[in-house]
């Protein structure tokens, strides 16, 4: 028999109540947020007041302008992270029905367009107060991480976003019919590629580890963008390799595309993951690579 792991008895729900005939509950994908939100935060604070991490002993914002910040980045991950689900993955259904883009509560958010909406809340906020935009996208590139962490571990403990089947002694039997559907397994319990876990390892302990070593030992802030830079890059290449592990959505499945690629050619492409992920990569590296070259301020 198969060696697999169970899917440990987790409830998405930390607690819930009923109040006046309506249920209102406290997710763990809602926790993560707000947990990932106020980590940010603090390392944000952290961060502004070490002036010496900053070029010019100068940084980009004071500390009691972090909260102004994170309300214009909390618009730009929703605004940005609905519209880029809608445009990237389901395009032709919420054309068809508009009314359900507004209907956030039902899930349905893209990473990449969450960050594309930060990407234009802070430039905006950079040009309203006058600021260095590099730098400020540094500030907020270094606190990324742990809320990444925070969000896949979420996202397996309500058993979503599940990877592809495998046989892998670490493989889960997710719980849920859309879990056990795997035409390849032709007897017993479906286990699949814990592909939360791997994104949780890649995006947020190890580009977290990175970032934090190149802020605090290699003084990176000196060199506005190469924080950005590497973060893009680090990000856009962790999403590309777990994305051989992850199981596409289902609209991109169809019986000539099993592996549910967004673009192929002879059965060989790419996700739509992958897709998204492949400018990160060129700008990130951009970025880095460049701005390596120049000398760091004293």
């Amino acid at each position: 028999m198969q060696a697999v792991l169970n899917f440990p008895d987790l409830s998405p729900e930390l607690f819930s109540i009923s109040l006046f005939g309506m249920d209102f509950a406290l997710r763990w994908y809602a926790l993560a947020y707000i947990a990932g939100i106020l980590i940010a935060w603090r390392m944000g604070v952290m961060a502004l007041k070490r002036p010496a991490l900053w070029p010019n002993k100068m940084p980009p914002i004071k500390p009691e302008q972090l909260e102004d910040l994170i309300t214009w980045i909390i618009l730009g991950v929703i605004l940005g992270g609905r519209l880029g689900f809608v445009l990237f993955y389901q395009p032709a259904y919420y054309l068809s029905n508009p009314i359900e883009i507004l209907k956030v509560w039902q899930g349905g958010m893209a990473f990449h367009g969450g960050l594309l909406g930060v990407v234009v809340a802070s430039y905006l906020y950079a040009r309203r107060h006058q600021i260095s935009a590099l730098s400020l996208a540094d500030l907020i590139a270094h606190t990324v991480p742990p809320g990444l962490l925070l969000g896949r571990l979420a996202n397996f403990i309500n058993a979503e976003l599940w990877g592809r089947p495998s046989e892998l002694p670490w493989a889960v039997v997710f719980p849920g019919t859309a879990a056990q559907n795997c035409p390849s397994v032709l007897a017993g319990m479906c286990a699949r590629h814990p592909s939360q876990l791997y994104e949780a390892a890649l995006e947020g302990l190890l580009l977290g580890a990175i970032l934090l070593w190149l802020v605090y030992r290699r003084r990176a802030f000196h060199k506005p963008g190469m924080i950005m830079g590497v973060f893009l890059a680090g990000y856009g290449a962790s999403r590309f390799i777990v994305e051989f592990f992850r199981q596409p959505d289902a609209q991109f499945i169809s019986p000539g595309n099993p592996l549910g690629l967004a673009w192929h050619i002879g059965g060989y492409g790419l996700t739509m993951g992958q897709l998204l992920s492949l400018p990160m990569i060129a700008l990130g590296l951009w970025f880095a690579l460049r701005i390596r070259q120049t000398r760091s301020t004293p």
